[in-house]
């Protein structure tokens, strides 16, 4: 078998089910399987697989293993020459996978690759390509130097920038939401380190990786959607984890810093002075555009929605789109494939928000900010 999908879920059925159908249509004509690993998730998540999903093979864990463990369940039990690490939370394009499979039959130092990321509203996710995190380094993202200094190249080795967001080339750390590398590897390096439960186990791997002179990449030539804010919200917990992680990776690869737990300190307070209160950006579209062309879709869509409903048929009405700009554009994925999905989201980035309509469905899905954790309008259950 070619390549195994390990999908990690907890409690995220919408984005689950998103995921699932996009990852189905990326695999079609490979030799593939899809993993599906859930952590035991309070809704139902695992019955929504069983019911759409029959042929993704599904492991119900009977805790929450955390990310590391529940992903190595995952790989345990595949059976493809490569594995793709995957959020639920992803939205992937029709040619993703093979765009990758052949880039590593051309690429004899790989070791893993992660590609292009934007949000749920089509902005670049820096993270899918960064730099070692020394604790400096660490500082001046958490204190957020970076974004104040952003000319000052000692201020800004967090993210890799030497790579062009559609480029392809070396990067010392990869995101955990999206890593693609032969599964042998992941097995020899030791897999996610299981010691961690959340935020350096990335870190660690992409640096393990390294460590046996392999080259990890950045791929650009691919892209897909991390809604991201469904499995991060920043808050005082996540600057906690952040800065345990951090510990955890320097005392596990170089030696104990004096200064790290001075750089973090003042860093959570920064971090803490600017997050206090914030939320999710709250965006109420003046109305939808809903892209089908199915004309069986309910009837009551627009009293449903409360709000205007313009119906465009294709994806390709560009100028429609341009005179409404600040409306939530509404995709079903019948009509609009998920490759010119992710090239319409990339292109006009933050002019709309975004909901999808995976196959099957009668949800549109989506989140409107990084900061929150995603909505759903289901109109059925509403």
């Amino acid at each position: 078998m070619r390549l195994s999908v390990i999908i990690l879920n907890y409690n995220v059925r919408y984005f689950l089910h998103l995921c699932l159908d996009s990852v189905q249509k990326a695999l079609s004509g490979l030799d593939a399987e899809i993993i599906v690993v859930d952590n035991n998730s309070p809704d139902d998540s695992c019955a929504m697989v069983k019911q759409h999903f029959a042929g993704v093979i599904l492991i119900e864990n009977k805790e929450n293993s955390g990310f590391p463990k529940g992903n190595n369940i995952g790989v345990a039990a595949a059976k493809g020459e490569y594995i793709c690490i995957l959020n639920p939370d992803t939205v992937v394009a029709e040619d993703t996978f093979s765009k990758l499979l052949a880039f590593a039959d051309k690429t004899p130092d790989m070791g893993a690759t992660g590609i292009k990321l934007i949000d749920g509203r089509g902005g670049f996710l820096p993270e899918s390509k960064r730099g070692l995190p020394t604790p400096w380094v660490a500082f001046t993202k958490v204190t957020g130097l970076y974004k104040m200094f952003p000319g000052v190249k000692g201020f800004n080795k967090y993210y890799n920038k030497a790579i062009a967001e559609n480029g392809i080339g070396k990067t010392d750390i990869l995101v955990g939401a999206f890593m693609f590398m032969k599964r042998n590897l992941y097995l020899e390096v030791g897999g996610f380190d299981e010691d961690c439960f959340m935020y350096s186990d990335d870190f660690d791997l992409s640096y393990s990786i390294t460590k046996k002179g392999l080259a990890n990449y950045y791929f650009g030539l691919a892209t897909a959607i991390h809604f991201k804010g469904e499995s991060t919200v920043k808050d005082g917990l996540y600057m906690k984890r952040f800065r345990d992680a951090m510990q955890f990776f320097y005392k596990k690869h170089f030696r104990s810093y004096p200064v790290f737990d001075l750089f973090m300190n003042a860093g959570a307070f920064a971090f803490m002075f600017v997050k206090k209160n914030r939320k999710g950006e709250q965006v109420t579209p003046p109305h939808y555009i809903l892209v089908s062309g199915n004309e069986k879709m309910p009837a009551d869509l627009k009293l449903f929605l409360q709000k205007p409903l313009l119906r465009v048929g294709d994806i390709k009405e560009e100028a429609v789109f341009l005179q409404n700009k600040g409306a939530e554009v509404l995709f079903d994925t019948a009509v609009a494939d998920y490759a010119s999905i992710i090239n319409f989201m990339d292109t006009h980035k933050t002019a709309f928000t975004y909901k999808m309509m995976p196959a099957g469905a009668t949800f549109f899905t989506g989140s409107n900010s990084s900061d929150d954790r995603g909505q759903a309008l289901d109109l059925e259950n509403e």
